[in-house]
């Protein structure tokens, strides 16, 4: 094992050993997502590399009223995030690869997005409470999640995407990227993502299932992705209160990296969302902050559409969407396509 996998798993393995004792969710919750466009294989005749073509995120996600320290006071001076609500600390850490939709090229494709690697830790605390969007004399109760979430890394050849996708083309025997010699240059990164979702805004039984709205609105700000978005997600199956929808490596409509234990100890559902963006800074688009790079015209609105499915069989949730991006760059000849695949362990 190389050095860079026994800090990852040194790093995840922490944050159990400090909380070993507690009686509720003892070591809290660890996820494992991928995000892959080789995932949605139904696109004949195009290469499963292109554009957004991978990202790992490994997640621990504490028990609800965890001791935040001095991660809570910061969240607390955030002016959006409520003073209410079971609070949790989350600490992830992700590697994010981009690339031109012909990696056969050693030569730079100018009318094509940049090779880039994001490699990131991520810091993030959550508030889940019940709120009333009604009045006193009707109240109307829904569940709502807001998500604070920092991510520190750094975008060019120290992010290890090149290493990454080779070795991994390699292993599944597949054509070898030809084109990173071109890839962004180094620059450190830094983002805060915020997001408020609120559960069962809508609801309904429909032929015997659950049905419910989950609207959310979300913004970022940094010199890596600077945007605010708006969207919606509708589920139906069994036991939708167990979780606020499935996780996604943002930007994107994210659920949440939580579930509690379902009525019977069996939850499942399918959903479908979409998510608009106003885009003002995407730096795998825009290109490097401070150096000159590759780079081209970046469209100003994106939108999102996902579907797919959830199972929840305590301790064990697995999830999986489809999800189809509009065109991100101007020249772009068609939308994009990958899929999101997610295992979460609560222990």
């Amino acid at each position: 094992m190389n050095k860079r996998a026994l800090l990852l798993a040194a790093f995840m393995l922490l944050p159990a050993t400090a909380i070993a004792g507690e009686n509720d969710e003892r070591y809290g919750t660890y996820t494992l997502l991928l995000e892959n466009d080789s995932f949605t294989s139904l696109r004949s005749g195009l290469s499963t590399d292109r554009h957004y073509t991978h990202g790992t995120r490994l997640t621990w996600l504490s028990p609800a009223d965890y001791d935040l320290g001095l991660v809570g006071g910061w969240a607390d001076a955030f002016p959006l995030f409520p003073d209410g609500g079971a609070k949790r600390l989350g600490i992830a850490m992700g590697q994010n690869i981009y690339t031109p939709a012909d990696i056969s090229r050693r030569d730079l494709v100018r009318n094509d997005r940049p090779y880039a690697g994001w490699l990131y830790g991520a810091l993030a605390v959550t508030s889940d409470a019940t709120v009333n969007i009604g009045t006193d004399e009707q109240p109307r109760l829904v569940g709502r999640l807001d998500t604070l979430e920092l991510n520190v890394g750094v975008v060019g050849p120290q992010a290890y995407a090149s290493e990454a996708q080779t070795e991994i083309h390699k292993l599944i025997n597949s054509p070898l990227p030809q084109g990173w010699n071109n890839q962004l240059r180094n620059e450190p990164g830094i983002v805060l993502f915020y997001e408020r979702k609120w559960r069962n805004v809508a609801r309904a039984d429909f032929l015997g299932l659950d049905f419910d709205l989950t609207p959310h609105v979300a913004g970022s700000a940094g010199n890596v992705f600077t945007y605010a978005g708006l969207g919606a997600a509708v589920r139906i199956g069994d036991g939708l209160t167990s979780d606020y929808g499935p996780p996604r490596i943002r930007p994107g409509l994210s659920g949440a990296g939580f579930f509690t234990k379902p009525p019977g100890g069996l939850t499942w559902y399918l959903f479908a969302g979409v998510e608009g963006r106003a885009v003002a800074r995407d730096i795998f688009l825009d290109g490097n902050t401070f150096a000159k790079s590759h780079s081209v015209d970046k469209e100003p609105l994106v939108g999102d559409l996902q579907a797919g499915f959830a199972v929840i069989v305590d301790p064990v949730r697995i999830t999986y969407s489809q999800i189809f991006r509009t065109r991100e760059f101007v020249g772009q000849p068609q939308t994009d396509r990958f899929a999101a695949l997610s295992i979460s362990f609560k222990f």
